[in-house]
């Protein structure tokens, strides 16, 4: 018995958790309504998973397979498929007006039915079905979009500066720039309140929507400046930067261009590099979504290719030589 017990000790060393099939847990179950509870210590189980086993038995005993040749009959994938194409072609119509199309068609199918199919290709409710998207309206409504986001700068002494950035869709031109170590809610009203007082200089600029983000910054009188003007402020989805990502692009970009190589005194410091670096975007730099083109320059004819000689080029440093722009000297 101490050769046995010495074993089965050894055994248990290297095997954590033995693999037991169903004749296993059969034998173990009925030994243990043989033997005392005293005796217990012997089985490599404990009770509460003899218990365990039991309550597994008894779901498995309530639990039917399902029997093939019962139910509704599945749908056609020709059937299924007209009613995605109706569903399409009428994103106003509901599932009732469908049903009562095909049955026109001599289709008898239900409006759960048409309504679950729906569901399991991505189709809504009528009458948004096919709604516009959120590229589709930022492009149909870029003209009159101005897009506002907030960004974080630490100083070289560790403390953390918001700027809030105001930026026209269509044109890409930076229309405002504000830096604040307090961004409480009468900054943020003032803020708003000297883009509408810019705009008003610039009748180009037909402002009509105002995208941001669902931030806490972004208090109640910030919203009412603009809808005492007229304008509608979108809310993007939460947790979605993607939703505003002509801004999240602009930003990327300035850190990577600017403030990943500065360092950054103070306030005034970054204030002083912010509006350099707006005066440059606007009036200099190329865009990809704007044909490389600058934004001042929308909506100007594209001028033609013209004799370019390496000694007619003249170079301006931005930034103390961080940026460089490059012009023709005029002949």
């Amino acid at each position: 018995m101490l050769v046995l017990r010495h074993e089965l000790t050894v055994l248990r060393r290297q095997i954590k958790r033995p693999q037991l099939r169903r004749r296993d847990r059969l034998f173990l179950s009925a030994m243990s309504r043989m033997l005392p509870r005293e005796r217990w210590a012997a089985f490599i189980v404990t009770p509460a998973t003899l218990v365990r086993w039991h309550r597994e038995l008894v779901r498995r005993k309530w639990t039917y397979k399902r029997r093939r040749g019962q139910g509704r009959p599945p749908i056609d994938s020709e059937t299924r498929a007209l009613i995605l194409r109706i569903a399409r072609e009428n994103p106003r119509w509901g599932c009732v007006r469908i049903k009562g199309e095909l049955q026109g068609l001599g289709i008898i199918v239900s409006a759960t039915t048409i309504r679950t199919i729906l569901r399991r290709a991505g189709l809504g409710p009528a009458p948004r079905r096919d709604g516009p998207t959120w590229h589709q309206f930022l492009s149909a409504q870029a003209k009159g979009i101005v897009a506002c986001d907030f960004f974080t700068v630490e100083t070289v002494f560790l403390k953390t500066l918001y700027v809030l950035v105001f930026m026209h869709i269509q044109t890409r031109r930076i229309l405002g720039v504000g830096v604040s170590a307090n961004p409480n809610g009468a900054w943020v009203t003032q803020q708003a309140r000297n883009l509408m007082m810019d705009l008003d200089h610039d009748p180009e600029l037909c402002m009509r929507f105002l995208l941001r983000d669902r931030d806490a910054k972004y208090c109640r009188s910030f919203d009412a400046v603009f809808a005492a003007e007229g304008i509608k402020v979108v809310l993007t989805p939460y947790r979605t930067p993607r939703a505003n990502c002509h801004i999240e692009r602009l930003i990327g970009g300035l850190r990577r261009e600017v403030l990943d190589h500065v360092l950054i005194l103070g306030r005034r410091h970054v204030s002083y590099v912010l509006h350099e670096y707006a005066a440059h975007h606007n009036s200099h730099r190329p865009h990809r979504g704007l044909g490389l083109r600058c934004p001042h320059d929308v909506g100007e004819p594209i001028p033609g290719p013209g004799p370019a000689r390496p000694e007619a080029i003249k170079r301006r440093e931005i930034l103390s030589g961080l940026i460089h722009e490059y012009h023709a000297r005029a002949a």
